[in-house]
């Protein structure tokens, strides 16, 4: 991967997509101090550095809404540096971190942190900040004061917010503040020491099971505080299918719910777990679940009802990982193999179109935490994907970028290929 300061370039011989009208149309693209200088056909470089975007989609620059950067308190994991180099090899400009560091992102100091941190790479880096303070479930942080630092959203993300009262308070403050709360969507009651999806695959492999009830009944009550309160709440890593009905049916009544899915949530089945030995690198939460679950993921995207497509970029050290699958921490990598995934399971198989795959990784995401979308139009900083829809390829070792590499893909074909991102005037190209 290379990364280099380019404040004057020409890209050539592209076609612009626009995510927001679905045209798409051949254009050079002059860049000048970092900005959208011009667009036409065959531009002179006048001795600026040129890019040969031939054969190649340009787009504005993707967003991963929920990534887990580890810093601060948990480096030997992953920081905010290599974080933003696995998301721009995997073609993303923009990140949304969320709070589960230590200390959690519960006060504006550690929300100016991360933002004073992603300001040094050529990714946006947008923290989300704790919906309680701690993280603890018990008194809300000061939501005022952590967007005025910089925070986009509010979670405990990890750990559900629990108490009702509590979240009823936490949307009646998100309405006033517009931005979501996104709760981790789990009734921990009803998983006692789960590992894995409850099923017919656990009962034979003798682990504890996490049963989808447990994420359905937590959306249930969210959607119909929501309902009562107009806060706007945000699902995150939605997995089964009747998760996915609740917030159908929401929407359909014009309660503000959006939701999110993983990429393994529409890739992988919890066959795998069986199907490659307790590999804990397929151990994450929520889990993996059947088929006919992973079908209404794709259903769920294709009809709208599930708004962006995310990662949950969670990565741990390798001596966390190779421990017994119950003693494993639950997370996998993301950010590399997010595009792969999307050619591979949506846009070949035509659940979606390329325009809507890139919809649901640039406009849906900024639009639901309020961030502005970075249009391909003259006199807009320049913030851009350039990628294609068809190549096929195989994810490999040497594809990681990031600190650690926790992830089950090492192997598996890619659709899809994400080549550079142009952003904060850095040009960073994927040359493997």
């Amino acid at each position: 991967m290379d990364s280099k300061r380019e404040q004057n370039l020409v890209i050539k011989g592209g076609t612009l997509l626009d995510a927001l009208s679905g045209e798409q149309s051949r254009a050079d693209i002059r860049i000048r101090d970092g900005k959208i200088a011009e667009l036409g056909s065959n531009l002179p470089d006048d001795g600026d550095f040129v890019y040969d975007a031939s054969d190649r989609l340009i787009s504005m620059g993707w967003m991963d809404m929920h990534v887990h950067f580890r810093e601060p308190g948990h480096e030997h994991k992953e920081t905010i540096n290599t974080g933003c180099k696995a998301a721009a090899f995997g073609g993303f400009t923009a990140v949304a971190c969320m709070p589960n560091t230590d200390p959690p992102v519960h006060t504006r100091d550690v929300v100016e942190f991360i933002v004073k941190r992603g300001r040094e790479t050529p990714v946006d880096v947008y923290p989300i900040a704790c919906v309680s303070r701690d993280r603890a479930g018990k008194s809300l942080a000061e939501m005022a004061d952590l967007k005025a630092g910089g925070a986009v959203a509010f979670s405990d993300d990890g750990s559900p917010v629990y108490d009702g009262g509590l979240m009823r308070h936490a949307l009646e403050y998100a309405s006033m503040l517009e931005r979501p709360v996104i709760n981790h969507m789990e009734e921990l009651s009803l998983n006692v020491g789960g590992q894995m999806h409850e099923g017919a695959v656990s009962t034979r492999l003798g682990l504890a099971g996490i049963p989808g009830l447990a994420e359905e009944v937590m959306i249930a009550r969210d959607i119909l505080i929501a309902e009562f309160t107009g806060g706007p709440v945000h699902v995150a890593h939605i997995s089964t299918a009747r998760a996915v009905e609740l917030v159908r049916n929401g929407k359909a009544r014009g309660i503000p719910v959006t939701a999110e899915v993983c990429a393994h949530h529409f890739s992988l089945t919890d066959s795998e777990i069986e199907r490659h030995a307790f590999d804990t690198h397929l151990k994450m939460h929520p889990p993996l679940r059947p088929a006919s679950d992973v079908e209404a993921m794709k259903e769920g995207l294709k009809d709208g009802t599930i708004d962006a497509i995310c990662t949950d970029h969670a990565p741990h050290a390798s001596f966390e990982k190779e421990v017994e699958f119950i003693a494993a921490p639950f997370g996998i990598l993301g950010l590399e193999t997010a595009w792969g995934l999307i050619g591979r399971e949506l846009i070949r198989p035509r659940v979606l179109s390329v325009v809507n795959a890139v919809a649901k990784i640039t406009v849906a995401p900024r639009k639901i935490l309020h961030i502005p979308l970075p249009e391909l139009t003259p006199g807009n900083a320049a913030n851009l994907t350039i990628f294609d829809a068809e190549t096929t390829w195989i994810f490999e070792e040497r594809h990681i970028h990031s600190k650690s590499r926790n992830t089950p893909f090492v192997g598996a074909e890619m659709v899809g290929k994400a080549h550079a991102i142009y952003n904060r005037g850095y040009l960073v190209q994927n040359l493997v």
